[in-house]
């Protein structure tokens, strides 16, 4: 597996553009997660891909070609901070509902919906723990997950571009760049 974060300007097709290149290369996205940054117009894509160091310096090289794709950072050999979300519906009548309680405060999650008949969990974790936490609510009958996808960022004093939607990247270099890359 290899984890990028790409900075992308805010516009309209994006995402299409981006993920299309993985469709034409035939490259299997594990996870993609898409949200604003620090920076007003600029967002980050966390793509996950299912490949391996040759794949991933290819994957980067064509990230770069594509507009308004600013900067390409593969994260994945750096220590970083990996964070999943996840909601999960399930069945809790009265018999069960303590149970379920208590298996939300084991794995420090909430619960932030209550019906008569159902509970619905919010965590945030690894995605193992995600995982684990689905395994141990599926006796009582999962009604419905849904899933963020990882994000990811890079630990310590390492920080992302300082970037201006629409100027010139300055010390953002692409794979085949010996300067500054401008878009």
């Amino acid at each position: 597996m290899q984890t990028f974060a790409v900075y992308v300007d805010n516009v309209p097709g994006v995402l299409n553009r981006v993920s299309s290149l993985f469709r034409r290369r035939a490259f299997n996205i594990e996870s993609l997660t898409v949200g604003h940054t620090e920076v007003d117009g600029l967002s980050r894509m966390t793509i996950v891909v299912d490949t391996d160091e040759r794949g991933g310096r290819l994957v980067e090289a064509n990230l770069y070609k594509v507009l308004p794709v600013r900067r390409v950072v593969n994260i994945t050999q750096m220590p970083t901070i990996a964070r999943d979300l996840a909601m999960i519906k399930v069945q809790a009548n009265a018999e069960s509902r303590p149970q379920v309680m208590q298996l939300v405060e084991v794995y420090r999650a909430r619960i932030v919906d209550v019906s008569p008949e159902t509970l619905v969990i919010e965590t945030t974790g690894t995605e193992d723990k995600v995982d684990s936490l689905l395994e141990i609510l599926k006796p009582y009958g999962v009604l419905e997950m849904v899933r963020t996808g990882r994000i990811e960022m890079a630990r310590g004093s390492i920080e992302g571009p300082a970037l201006v939607p629409g100027r010139a990247m300055h010390g953002a270099r692409g794979p085949h760049d010996s300067g500054a890359m401008s878009v």
